[in-house]
């Protein structure tokens, strides 16, 4: 499996310095008249990908404490339930 992943990082290493080489002119982004902003169009592309990594690292900590939170929620039920206590009613209600 060691192996994989390192052939699999060395491809995508590759990848990445290919298209950075092909990709090194200048290319110019504009928000309305506010503001400008000139940088290599490979810069534009890696940034865009790491904001796109993070905001779906984001919706992925949210939905696992959401998860968390609901199997806490359920495992205190089920131990109040073999304790004889009635569970407690669902947030909100």
């Amino acid at each position: 499996m060691t192996i994989v992943r390192w052939i699999f990082g060395i491809a995508v290493f590759v990848f990445l310095l290919l298209l950075s080489l092909q990709n090194a002119e200048m290319v110019k982004l504009r928000f309305y008249t506010w503001a400008t902003w000139e940088t290599p169009l490979i810069v534009l592309l890696l940034l865009v990908f790491a904001v796109g990594v993070i905001l779906g690292l984001l919706v992925g900590a949210f939905r696992s404490a959401r998860l968390k939170r609901q199997l806490n929620r359920l495992r205190r039920d089920h131990t109040r339930k073999v304790a004889g206590i009635p569970p407690s009613l669902p947030d909100g209600q």
